[in-house]
This record gives C-alpha cells, structure tokens and sequence, in this order.
C-alpha cells in the first residue's frame, strides 16, 4: 500500500495533466476555466488519496473515522467551487471523478503496485468524494437560490413601502399639484417593484455559476440615485444627502440594478450608521467613469472583516459575526453589479472617519440589451 502512494506521490503531476486533458476533450463546461480553477481542490484529494494508502488499516468508515476527514472536507470544497463555474452539472462533477480514477488505476497498473487492495480504497475514497461533491454542488446551488431571492424580496419592501407612504397620505382636499405629485411617486414605485419581482422570478431558474440579469440601456444614472435618495428621505428618520459634481452622467447602465445597489448601501449606513447623523451619497462623474460613494458616520466595521464581507459561498467556512451575516447576500450583488458594469466597489472604515462603500463603473463598458451576471464568491 505505502509503494502505492510513494507512486501517486511522486507522479502526481503527471496524474494531474493527464486528468486535465482528458477533462477538457470529454467535459464541455471544463473548457472555459483556467488551468488552476480547473484543478481546484483535487490535488488536494490526490494528497488525501495518498495519505490514506499509507496508513490503512484494513478500516475504511470513511463518514466514521476522523482520519479521513480531509478528502471530505476538500471533496465538498470543489462542488462548492464548481457551484459557481458556469456550466457545471452534477453529472459532470461525477464525470470528472469517473476520469480520475481511470487515470490513477492506469499510473498504478503501469507501475506494477495495482492489488485488489488498492483498488478498494480508490473505490471507496473516490465514491465518499463523488457523492460528497456532488451533495455540495447541489446545496450550495440550492443556498445560492435561497439567498439570492431572498436578498430580491427584501429589497422589493423599500418601493412598496414608499408608494404605500404616498398614496396613504393623499388627501382628497389637497391642492391638485399635491395630489399629482403623490400619486406620481406612488406608480413610480410600484413600477419599481414590479421591475424587482421579475429579477425575482429570474433568480429562480438561476443555474451554477450565474447570477442576476440585467439590463442595459443607456440613461442618465443620476436620475435613478435621485429617487433613491428621495425615496430613503420619505421612510427613514436619517437625512440622506445627495452630491453630484454634475447635473447629469449619461452612460449605458442597467438602471434598476444600480437603484438597488444604492438603495441597499443607503439601507445599512441607515441601520449601522450613527442615528443622528446624515447619509451621504456623493457621484463623482468623469469622462469614462462614475464613482458613487455612500458614506455614514457611526460604529466601524472591523478591518480584518472588510473583504469578507462580501463573501457569499464561503467554502464551507460560515462567519460568527452576526453583523456580517446581517448583510447577507446584498452586499454580494453590489460586488455583481460592479463587476457586470467594468468596475469594482470598495470599502473603507474607521471609527474616525466612518464607512464609506465606493462603487466605480465604467460608462460604455456595455451595448445596451440583456446580459446574465456571474455571481462572484470567494476564492480564499
């Protein structure tokens, strides 16, 4: 058994390359990943593979017995990780199994140290990581869903809330223009939340790797963070700012997507942010690029949990911050977003100077129609 995995050991990575190559001619979704991604965590099973043929004991309860814990673990992390590879299928997770123990069985035979033995381990060590590839690929797909509506459904409250506010406060004795312009803003956000419940029906059929779809047209953006900030005026207590550099930053964006980017950054520097101080959002607009900045005074978010925080697929690791958990998938489409748009968002926090989230786009970074997002996990 130990000459088996001194062989696995010392070709492993012969074995990897082998396994690539036949990954990449027999499985369609292996062909748009890199090298690196592709290969993922299975080096690391390889390793578990050989470990276990050096200490067997005849004993192979691998779900039992803590010395195999570790192909678990790395066999959950890579339907995890291919959860959020467009394309993937959990018949091709097992197909890429399928793959590799050929290519170990072969390297074995062909290195004289194949047994009956051997074989059972790789039977059974392989069959453990399949099935728990496979069981994470689909949970993690099913979580993904989950959160992703109910991130939508959470943000649908904000327009029906504000069209409840104003049609709640008409009165049929006020001035015409009053009326007019309730009304208004009532249809405007249930048009808002109509938009909303689409992107919900869309998050439905969401398959691995994707993530929202949005729609790009070419607009005047300042338009959309007006009626958010209008909007967050009429529902909550915190006066909510807005400064522009300009009057008005025309480019091709999906509208609504952003509204809600915004609208969700406003949301928690409302709820995180000190009570009695003001919400600012700032755009800054330049010949290429827009800059939206939205920044409260109050409690700061610890340094070592400002990446994190825009983790969603977290490879098994759940966060203990409750703080962090409460941001949730949100915080995850903002990050979407900014990437879908050619840009990124950051984040800065001190207790001194506050929280500000800096989202950057590109203005023609798109053609205007409909374009599905990829969702963007963590890669720790």
């Amino acid at each position: 058994m130990k000459t088996a995995a001194d062989i696995i050991k010392s070709n492993s990575n012969r074995i990897m390359k082998s396994w690539e190559d036949r990954v990449k001619n027999e499985i369609s979704a292996s062909q748009i990943s890199s090298n690196l991604a592709l290969r993922n965590q299975l080096p690391n099973v390889l390793d578990d593979i050989s470990e276990i043929l050096t200490r067997y004991d005849g004993f192979l309860e691998v779900e039992r017995n803590e010395k195999y814990n570790e192909i678990i673990k790395n066999s959950l992390d890579h339907g995890r990780h291919r959860a959020t590879s467009s394309h993937y299928t959990v018949k091709q997770i097992l197909q890429e199994y399928v793959i590799f123990h050929r290519v170990l069985t072969e390297v074995l035979e062909e290195n004289e140290v194949y047994s009956k033995e051997v074989g059972i381990v790789l039977k059974y060590t392989l069959e453990t990581a399949m099935l728990t590839s496979a069981s994470s690929f689909s949970d993690s797909l099913q979580e993904m869903r989950e959160k992703l509506i109910g991130a939508l459904a959470h943000d649908i409250r904000n327009p029906i809330s504000a069209a409840y506010f104003a049609l709640d406060i008409i009165d049929p004795d006020d001035d015409k223009e009053r009326i007019k312009r309730l009304k208004s803003m009532g249809l405007g956000s249930l048009k808002k939340a109509l938009e909303l419940v689409e992107g919900l029906l869309d998050a439905i059929s969401i398959k691995a790797g994707e993530g929202i779809t949005l729609n790009f047209e070419a607009i005047d953006i300042i338009e959309e963070i007006k009626w958010v900030c209008e909007e967050a005026n009429q529902i909550y207590l915190n006066e909510v700012i807005l400064q522009s550099n300009t009057k008005e930053s025309f480019g091709v964006f999906d509208g609504t997507a952003i509204r809600r980017v915004v609208e969700n950054l406003v949301t928690n520097a409302i709820k995180y942010g000190a009570r009695d101080e003001p919400v600012r959002v700032i755009l800054e607009d330049s010949r290429e690029n827009i800059v939206i900045r939205v920044h409260n005074e109050g409690e700061s978010i610890d340094e070592k949990h400002q990446t994190e925080i825009f983790e969603f697929l977290k490879r098994g690791r759940e966060t203990d911050n409750s703080r962090l958990e409460s941001w949730g998938m949100g915080l995850t489409i903002v990050k979407s977003v900014a990437i879908a748009h050619g840009g990124k968002v950051d984040l800065k926090s001190t207790d001194e100077h506050g929280t500000t989230f800096s989202l950057s786009l590109k203005k023609y970074f798109n053609e205007p129609g409909k374009v599905r997002t990829k969702l963007n996990y963590s890669e720790k």
